[in-house]
């Protein structure tokens, strides 16, 4: 939970104005990335970059708990079951835990986007409970927190997939090729080599490029399909394909599918190397290894 909280607020602000370039706010359409995020400030304070963070934690915490638990207990399970070892085992089980964390924490993440896409103004939601109460009564009840759940599931499963394939096979090759130069035992457990911080950082960032490569075209679904009834073209973003094909007709590969995508990997690759170097040190401090 430590471990996601961490890794989110470090790229806040990246998250917020990749939400507002994703569903073109008027506000800012006409603008890149930069432009954005020195054009936030000036029109809603400096505390208008971590807009929807409160609700962002509140969806973390429970999420990367989840998705770590789950990645470790399912690995065990795959291993005992199915007996598949090795690095695809480590490939099943990030996506099962990807798709737990995200099925059980989906209507915090709904009601995040929908307050990170508000602009000063413009207010629709006062704040966490009010978009809940607001959603639940007029979108249709419970489902309507589950809107864009398919793209999510579908492109959660290659990401958390190869995030977690990714780092562990660099981890392992890196401890057996080379455990002087790049290891160093663990803080509670001597004998077991964990890597150094610097290495960790690199290793979680490389994971977190492939594997937001893999996934984006289904993160900008997602992003469309949840904000819904705010955006005037929701009407054709009712389902998973219907959105992937009205984004690519109207915007193309590049300018929709795709875009957002440098702001992705400034954002995603210190996400994932705070995540799962914080996960790491974490384990140390309470024991784990």
């Amino acid at each position: 939970g430590i471990a996601g909280c961490c890794a989110k607020t470090t790229i806040a602000p990246l998250d917020r104005v990749k939400i507002l370039l994703q569903a073109h706010n008027h506000h800012y359409k006409h603008l890149g990335v930069f432009s954005t995020l020195r054009a936030v400030p000036k029109k809603e304070g400096y505390l208008g970059l971590y807009k929807g963070n409160g609700a962002m934690m509140i969806r973390i915490f429970p999420y990367g708990a989840i998705q770590f638990m789950a990645f470790d207990q399912y690995k065990k399970v795959i291993k005992k079951q199915l007996g598949i070892s090795g690095h695809v085992h480590q490939l099943m089980a990030g996506s099962m835990a990807g798709i737990t964390a995200v099925i059980c924490t989906y209507p915090l993440d709904m009601v995040r986007v929908r307050l990170a896409f508000q602009v000063k103004g413009e207010h629709k939601y006062m704040g966490i409970i009010h978009a809940f109460k607001m959603i639940y009564t007029k979108e249709g009840g419970f489902p309507g927190f589950y809107r864009g759940l398919m793209p999510t599931v579908v492109g959660m499963a290659p990401y958390a997939g190869f995030s977690f394939f990714t780092f562990g096979t660099l981890k392992s090759i890196g401890l057996a090729q080379a455990p002087n130069l790049l290891g160093r035992p663990s803080l509670d457990n001597p004998d077991v080599l964990v890597l150094k911080t610097h290495v960790n950082l690199l290793c979680g960032g490389i994971a977190g490029a492939i594997a937001q490569t893999i996934s984006y075209p289904l993160d900008v679904t997602r992003r469309r399909m949840q904000l819904g009834a705010v955006l005037p073209d929701s009407d054709k973003c009712l389902t998973m394909v219907q959105t992937l094909k009205y984004v690519y007709q109207q915007h193309g590969i590049r300018r929709g599918l795709y875009r957002g995508l440098s702001l992705n990997y400034i954002r995603c690759i210190p996400s994932q190397a705070v995540a799962f170097t914080t996960y790491e040190l974490m384990k140390q401090f309470l024991h784990l290894n």
